[in-house]
């Protein structure tokens, strides 16, 4: 990862400084409750819930204030399924679309693969029908903190992928159950990687008939774009929501989950930030959503759902809820760490080897480089302080957090072109990133 860092300060969780998860039953129960009273506000994730924050924060297991862009008037929540003292579900939801004659599924193994009459009128109850059995329902148990979320199964080993903050928040040595349809089974973590807000937990005994989904492409989406949210919401397994691409490369920032601890991981070497170059989308993501899937009309994974925007108004102690602005860790970022998870039980993640801030040169906004570290590849490259880097790729950079989430989103390894101004004149250097 880049060792960039952003220059505003950066946001704290509101109420107490740790998880506090819900004891939210499992399956979720049929008749409606009433949550418990909250001490503090709290904005949980699937699997797990933190305190919110006065900008972006995450929505599984865990909540902390966090920001993206330069948007300050909403807070981004961690997406997590503990709602403090349990959260009462309506209804256990349980889809049961059936197949039409307007899409077919074409078997893959053991996953499935919609192809539509019309991708500008999908038909959602097919898409729904083949995906649902590949989209987990979370629920953590620890010393931390309960609380519950959602995960996607990604081979028939059966490797889930989820975010951290859901089977991190109930601290180290926490019991992790996964349930599929009307059964559950008891897994275990196998890797996690704070910085990014991924890991892959495994199940131990994994039944002989696993359904799993299938990768999508990040880099072919499109504003406007239909999808579909698959997940555990609130307890209420296989809810499918839809909507559109509402924005991508949106830079969202939230505070990275200690996995040992179930807290903000203020180890981490980017000051404890997770920053996210996120799908933004309106179809509808609330606390137990983190860790689910973000597909598209074809069933295949375009994103891991991780974090809710919320109005400032949720800081007086209710539960931040969906508000139409939700966000989704690309499937081609997620598909890596979760394949260096498998293999390594860590990750590694891209570095530029800059430090930048928020700058501007007449009406171009960029992130300002403050210094180059020696040896890095911007060294290597002749990268200089006061350089505004203003792009990368064909993806423009705004801000610092813009530049930092970009980067994030490489893989080491990878060469990327940087538009750079300098003296007036805007120049294209390329760079290979390296690991850091």
């Amino acid at each position: 990862m880049t060792d960039n860092t952003p220059q505003r300060p950066s946001f704290t969780p509101g109420g107490a400084s740790g998880n506090s998860y819900s004891q939210a039953p499992w399956p979720p129960p049929q008749a409606p409750q009433q949550p418990a009273p909250r001490q503090q506000p709290v904005m949980p994730i699937p699997g797990s819930q933190q305190p919110i924050m006065t900008q972006p924060q995450p929505v599984p297991p865990a909540q902390k204030r966090a920001r993206f862009g330069a948007a300050a008037l909403v807070t981004v929540a961690l997406l997590g399924a503990g709602l403090g003292g349990g959260v009462g579900a309506v209804a256990n939801h349980y889809l049961t679309a059936q197949r039409s004659h307007t899409a077919t599924d074409t078997a893959n193994g053991n996953s499935t693969t919609v192809v539509q009459a019309s991708a500008d009128n999908p038909n959602w109850a097919t898409t729904a029908e083949a995906v649902k059995d590949a989209v987990v329902a979370i629920q953590v148990s620890g010393n931390a903190g309960n609380g519950q979320g959602s995960g996607v199964i990604i081979d028939t080993e059966g490797n889930i992928v989820t975010n951290n903050h859901v089977v991190s928040g109930g601290g180290e040595g926490a019991k992790i159950a996964v349930g599929i349809g009307s059964q559950s089974y008891p897994a275990k973590i196998v890797g996690t990687d704070p910085t990014t807000d991924l890991a892959v937990i495994k199940l131990t005994n994994p039944p002989s008939n696993l359904k799993t989904i299938d990768w999508g492409d990040a880099s072919t989406l499109k504003v406007g774009q239909n999808v579909m949210v698959i997940g555990n919401p609130l307890g209420l397994s296989d809810t499918v929501t839809t909507g559109i691409i509402s924005a991508l490369n949106r830079p969202v920032t939230t505070e990275a989950i200690d996995p040992q601890t179930g807290q903000s991981n203020q180890r981490d070497s980017s000051n404890g930030n997770v920053v996210t170059s996120a799908i933004q989308t309106n179809a509808a993501i609330n606390p137990g959503n983190s860790g689910g899937a973000l597909v598209d009309a074809s069933g295949k994974l375009i994103g891991i759902t991780s974090s809710i925007a919320s109005l400032p108004s949720s800081a007086s102690g209710s539960q931040p809820g969906n508000i139409g602005i939700g966000f989704a860790i690309p499937v081609n970022q997620a598909k890596s760490i979760a394949e260096q998870l498998i293999k390594d039980g860590s990750a590694q993640h891209a570095k530029l080897g800059v430090t930048t801030q928020d700058g501007e040169s007449g009406t171009q906004l960029g992130a300002k480089i403050k210094t180059v570290t020696s040896g890095s590849p911007a060294e290597q490259v002749g990268l200089k302080s006061d350089d505004l880097i203003t792009a990368v790729g064909d993806t423009p950079v705004t801000n610092s957090e813009s530049l930092i989430a970009l980067i994030r989103n490489c893989e080491v390894g990878q060469e990327v072109t940087l538009k750079v101004l300098r003296g007036g004149t805007t120049e294209e250097i390329k760079v290979t990133l390296v690991a850091g």
